[in-house]
């Protein structure tokens, strides 16, 4: 048995826009495919070139598509005793970046695709993200930091732009 304990850096910005415009803004950066269309053409993909082409028309202008969105703040809201905000959960990725990372370092599956948290609270929206090159911060592997700070980069300016 091994137990290793990371150090996670979490990127955090704060929006004075309406949570509904937030979500917008991260939605033109974040491909946002009908997973039971998209599975049988990923799936169905006979070389990896096909599989590549697959993914490059689903992506949104971030470089990553939406795996799934989950409501937090619903509990919340049937929930007569609890302050209501709204609070949604994003997982976001893109196969191929993970695929970069996984094939070098396969503990890299265990953070991607990652998760985008948008909440309302005081000073106005919060969106937040664990930074992927912490998690893979003492893998070893200087290829595997360059596409996790990559992805980084691109996950921290979408953030930036949708909070304006």
């Amino acid at each position: 048995m091994a137990i290793k304990t990371l150090t996670v850096e979490r990127f955090s910005v704060a929006s004075a826009r309406s949570f509904d415009e937030v979500l917008k803004g991260l939605e033109k950066g974040i491909g946002r495919p009908d997973m039971r269309e998209l599975r049988p053409k990923m799936e169905g993909a006979t070389s990896f070139a096909d599989f590549e082409k697959v993914i490059h028309a689903v992506v949104g202008s971030a470089d990553l598509m939406e795996f799934m969105r989950l409501d937090l703040g619903g509990a919340m809201q049937k929930d007569p005793s609890v302050k209501k905000f709204r609070v949604v959960r994003i997982i976001a990725g893109n196969p191929l970046i993970m695929k970069q990372m996984v094939e070098r370092v396969p503990d890299a599956g265990s953070y991607a695709p990652v998760t985008i948290l948008v909440y309302e609270g005081e000073g106005g929206v919060h969106l937040s993200y664990n930074r992927m090159a912490s998690y893979l911060a003492g893998c070893g592997d200087e290829a595997v930091l360059k596409v996790a700070r990559s992805l980084d980069g691109k996950v921290e300016r979408l953030l930036m732009e949708a909070a304006g």
